[in-house]
């Protein structure tokens, strides 16, 4: 896990999604590689996805239509990243 995610999502999306996480899963993360498993690798469950949801939005100030929301967009770093910056129109 030493690469970081800035492909296709911006620094301040990947930088949300860091600290949204740790908060989340109570455990500083460091830097998260863009296939880094939420479930698998970090232990991410379904409970969380609310509270991480939650914190990015607040994080982002932007709201996300949980309509559109799939798991899969929560299988790795990247994923998430691609639907937030998707979801943020960027």
């Amino acid at each position: 896990m030493t690469e970081t995610t800035e492909t296709t999502a911006g620094p301040q999306v990947v930088s949300a999604i860091t600290e949204a996480l740790g908060a989340v899963l109570q455990r500083d993360l460091g830097d998260l590689a863009p296939d880094t498993k939420l479930f698998e690798t970090l232990g991410l469950d379904s409970t969380g996805v609310l509270d991480l949801l939650l914190r990015l939005e607040e994080l982002l100030d932007a709201e996300f239509d949980t309509d559109e929301l799939e798991m899969s967009h929560f299988a790795t770093v990247q994923s998430l990243a691609d639907f937030i910056t998707t979801e943020l129109g960027r």
